[in-house]
């Protein structure tokens, strides 16, 4: 089963594909290309940190939060802040934004909990970094599940 049939929403889906279909050290420049994808922060949220979480696991500074509508089918913007000299970090994040952001809270929250891993760069990227990607995706969700617990 490709990764396209599976239960990730295509824009992720398509990022996923393009890691797989490359060699193990042509991934790891994808993953600094994107780095450099990760937009700046908006202006009503850039002065405002105490909006941010910050995600402990990822070994650079890196902080993340939501912006979502009251209604399941409205779309989740998500938003990073990680430094310039995190490359890594911030291409896990621009990923993660590329492939989720402005879509519906279901969306995101089907997405597998390994998703991370399926981008093959497990033997590229020390476990550690890994396991920031995984974090970031899991702090996404709970931010949705605590968002909509509120509402």
């Amino acid at each position: 089963m490709t990764v396209t049939e599976q239960q990730i929403p295509a824009p992720l889906a398509e990022i996923i594909d393009d890691f797989q279909a490359m060699e193990e050290p042509d991934r790891l420049q994808l993953l600094l290309e994107f780095s450099r994808s990760l937009p700046e922060l908006p202006e009503h949220l850039a002065d405002h940190p105490e909006l941010f979480e910050q995600v402990v696991e990822c070994q650079s500074p890196l902080f993340l939060t939501l912006e979502l509508g009251d209604a399941p089918e409205q779309p989740v913007e998500i938003f990073f802040s990680a430094p310039p000299e995190a490359p890594t970090t911030r291409g896990f994040a621009a990923v993660l934004h590329e492939g989720l952001n402005g879509l519906p809270a279901d969306e995101i929250l089907a997405v597998p909990d390994d998703m991370p891993d399926q981008l093959g760069l497990t033997r590229a990227i020390t476990p550690l970094r890994m396991r920031g990607m995984a974090a970031m995706l899991a702090r996404i969700k709970r931010q949705i599940t605590d968002a909509r617990s509120a509402a």
